[in-house]
């Protein structure tokens, strides 16, 4: 078979490849902010919902990170054993789990507050650029949610 029939299995061709490979590096760009915060990144996009929202139930917090309960319950356990979540059942319906920050979790937005411009020194993206991927990466997680 002509070598052009295997293109589509290239690396090179493949769009989930360069996706993998910068998420990966920027979580990893992320971790020196996120160590001196004791959070890891996956804490900290959960704490960044709760600083929006105040509190959420598990489903609710995993349709906003597209992250799943199985990974969010240990998550949200830990953050909690921080002192930075309380997690009570729902009075309504004991099946929901209600995660809400408290004063310590609220307080560590404020220290949080330079990790943004300390990753945009990070990665120099110019902002039409940026905001050209952040639209791009959108539409496909808009994709997947269908």
């Amino acid at each position: 078979m002509p070598t052009h029939d295997y293109d589509c299995l290239k690396l090179e061709n493949q769009l989930c490849f360069p996706l993998y490979a910068c998420a990966k590096e920027v979580v990893k760009r992320y971790t020196p902010f996120l160590s001196a915060l004791d959070l890891t990144y996956t804490q900290y996009i959960a704490m960044m919902v709760l600083w929006e929202h105040k509190s959420l139930t598990i489903k609710q917090a995993g349709n906003l990170l597209y992250l799943d309960s199985g990974t969010l319950t240990p998550l949200f356990k830990k953050l909690e054993e921080k002192g930075l979540v309380t997690r009570t059942r729902s009075q309504t319906d004991e099946r929901n789990l209600i995660v809400a920050l408290t004063e310590k979790g609220e307080a560590l937005k404020k220290e949080a507050l330079n990790v943004p411009a300390q990753m945009s020194a990070c990665i120099q993206l110019p902002a039409e650029d940026a905001q050209q991927l952040y639209t791009v990466l959108h539409k496909m997680l808009a994709q997947f949610s269908q």
